[in-house]
């Protein structure tokens, strides 16, 4: 399959998305703070994607950057491959709480949607049935399929490419 890219850098009215240099992931991985990075940036679950940055990766996880300031993470656990004769892959997301609340994550999913369209590229993401505020933001994003749960007991929703 040939493969499908994202552009390098993803922005919406208020938010850009711009992928983890391979710097960013070190300091994330050692603990290290950037000035551009919120006070509570980057959150357990950012640092864990910080873990799958691989250099040259469009795929790969992203700042979600509002004004200056990282502010949380959006992208997909690695490039697409083929389900059911279409190429997939799985995006998770997240901001600082201080940020939530706004719509913001529904913007960054809704930017990354369309590049992945743009690509012809399915999008699958898992989320606790519990999270009301994320399934609110699936709904939003056009995630309408219910492909079954994970062993973890989360819903896998999945985007139809249009």
């Amino acid at each position: 399959m040939n493969e499908p890219g994202l552009p390098e850098r993803i922005q919406t009215e208020r938010l850009r998305l711009i992928l983890l240099t391979r710097a960013d992931a070190d300091d994330m991985l050692a603990g290290r703070r950037q000035d551009r990075w919120h006070p509570a940036y980057p959150r357990r679950d950012d640092v864990d994607a910080a873990s799958m940055v691989t250099e040259g990766d469009c795929w790969g996880p992203r700042h979600v950057v509002l004004g200056h300031q990282a502010v949380g993470s959006i992208g997909c656990f690695g490039p697409p491959a083929d389900v059911d004769g279409v190429p997939e892959t799985e995006v998770g997301y997240g901001l600082v709480a201080e940020v939530r609340d706004r719509g913001l994550a529904t913007e960054a999913l809704r930017a990354l949607a369309a590049a992945a369209d743009a690509a012809g590229v399915r999008l699958r993401a898992s989320v606790a049935p519990d999270n009301q505020p994320s399934l609110k933001v699936l709904a939003r994003c056009g995630f309408t399929q219910l492909r079954g749960t994970t062993e973890d007991g989360e819903l896998v929703m999945v985007r139809p490419l249009p």
